[in-house]
């Protein structure tokens, strides 16, 4: 398959050297070296795939331009727009144009991941009661020194998309109750810091940070047979997974642990399954993109009213004074 990685900033990098020799072009509008300024420029008969490693915003025009082309595209994450209505149509596009559209969530690639997912599906923890999760990096000052990250609501698009799909991949999908729990705003004009959570049909805490100064993940799930938990990615390893199973009517719980030391296997596992997807000529995950952009926007919302609510009461105080 012959690729073209658009975006040379870490993401398009690491996407490029993964691909090695499919990569036949390379396209940026500011990095020295770049083959090519524009997409546009890129002849259509040079490549099969674009792999989008940009910014949030102009995703949607280049998804649209790449579909109308018949190309196929993996796309980083996230995958969101101000208007529903943008997915939407890339949905309709990738139907009517026979192609893949799949927005890279690597994660869900990681080998603890999914024994997770096994133990949920399996039925080994059995009624499942409630579950945590936690992701944290410490790049709250990269944001902050960004040309466009330092905005909106921050943390919650970047590590929340990760933590949505994560427990769509886990559970099938999220509380109907999701809320914000907190929003916070430390060192960035954005929030660095959220924890939202729900409790229908189980109890489900999602917290991120870019304030965590050594990178890291956590999952905790507890059923009522037992609990499975995650500490750490492969890529910041050892990467840990422990399930305990429950003794009754209590003690101390008999406890089976993985631990791996390697190298992050999920980039490489992410595109050999990108390439099958083409392969076959069809897939894509637009209807995930769908709920989990309908959903930050909802949380996005709630993070953002308080502080326009303070806001106001803060002026209408002043003026009553």
């Amino acid at each position: 398959m012959r690729v073209i990685v658009v975006g040379l900033g870490i993401q398009g990098n690491k996407r490029r050297q993964i691909a090695g020799a499919d990569v036949v072009a390379t396209v940026d509008p500011l990095v020295p070296g770049a083959d090519y300024r524009r997409i546009e420029d890129v002849r259509t008969d040079r490549y099969d795939a674009a792999l989008l490693c940009v910014p949030d915003d102009p995703k949607v025009g280049l998804i649209r331009y790449l579909l109308n082309q018949k190309k196929n595209v993996l796309v980083e994450k996230p995958l969101i727009s101000e208007n529903q209505s943008d997915l939407e149509e890339i949905a309709v596009l990738v139907k009517r144009q026979g192609v893949v559209c799949y927005t890279a969530y690597n994660h869900r690639f990681e080998p603890h991941f999914m024994r997770l997912k096994e133990m949920v599906s399996s039925g080994v923890l059995g009624k499942l009661y409630r579950a945590r999760f936690f992701y944290g990096n410490g790049t709250a000052r990269d944001v902050r020194n960004s040309r466009w990250r330092d905005k909106g609501a921050g943390v919650l698009p970047d590590l929340c998309s990760h933590l949505l799909d994560t427990i769509l991949f886990v559970f099938g999908g999220w509380p109907d109750d999701l809320k914000i729990w907190s929003a916070r705003r430390f060192e960035n004009k954005a929030f660095d810091h959220i924890i939202c959570g729900g409790t229908s049909p189980i109890h489900v805490e999602l917290e991120m940070s870019l304030l965590s100064w050594r990178n890291h993940f956590v999952a905790e799930v507890y059923g009522e047979n037992g609990s499975a938990h995650i500490d750490s990615l492969c890529k910041w390893g050892p990467s840990t997974f422990t399930l305990r199973k429950r003794v009754l009517p209590s003690g101390r719980p008999t406890e089976e642990t993985i631990t791996l030391v390697q190298p992050d296997p999920t980039w490489k596992l992410e595109y050999e399954y990108f390439k099958k997807l083409c392969l076959n000529e069809k897939g894509s995950n637009v209807e995930n993109d769908l709920l989990i952009n309908k959903t930050l926007h909802i949380l996005s919302s709630e993070a953002l009213i308080p502080l326009g609510t303070a806001m106001k009461n803060k002026i209408n105080t002043r003026r009553s004074s």
